[in-house]
């Protein structure tokens, strides 16, 4: 039997899945419905939905993404959960280059009829740098 923070930080590690494996209907599984996501500069989506096919979007000119997740502290608190979760995220071409962002979610989550949900992810970033192409 699993513990609520092993599905907590499952729920994490899908979100990397999810994306770098463009499984958008499994990353639809992350989020509840009515979701909030503020990425700050990159933008802000509301619900599963909106969250879903902006990845998608965002994702689909690049060749390789590598979405690391780590440290997930996790606190909870009953049904409700907090979540603090590096991340380091590439994003790259063809020719290798690309967009290498790094920083951390805070997340807050919410266990649902189907498990535990994202509700709401605030992305910090630490560094936002660009990758040259491979020569």
């Amino acid at each position: 039997m699993t513990s609520d923070r092993d599905e907590i930080i499952d729920l994490t590690i899908r979100y990397a899945t999810a994306i770098d494996t463009r499984q958008y209907r499994l990353l639809s599984t992350v989020f509840t419905v009515d979701a909030a996501l503020d990425y700050g500069e990159v933008g802000r989506w509301t619900g599963a939905a909106e969250i879903t096919e902006f990845m998608d979007l965002a994702h689909a000119g690049a060749a390789h993404t590598m979405h690391r997740m780590s440290n997930q502290a996790v606190t909870l608190n009953g049904d409700t959960a907090t979540v603090r979760t590096y991340v380091d995220a590439l994003i790259l071409g063809a020719d290798g280059s690309g967009v290498n962002a790094i920083g951390f979610y805070d997340d807050d989550a919410v266990r649902t009829a189907d498990g535990w949900r994202i509700s709401r992810r605030t992305f910090t970033p630490v560094r936002l740098g660009m990758v040259a192409a491979l020569s």
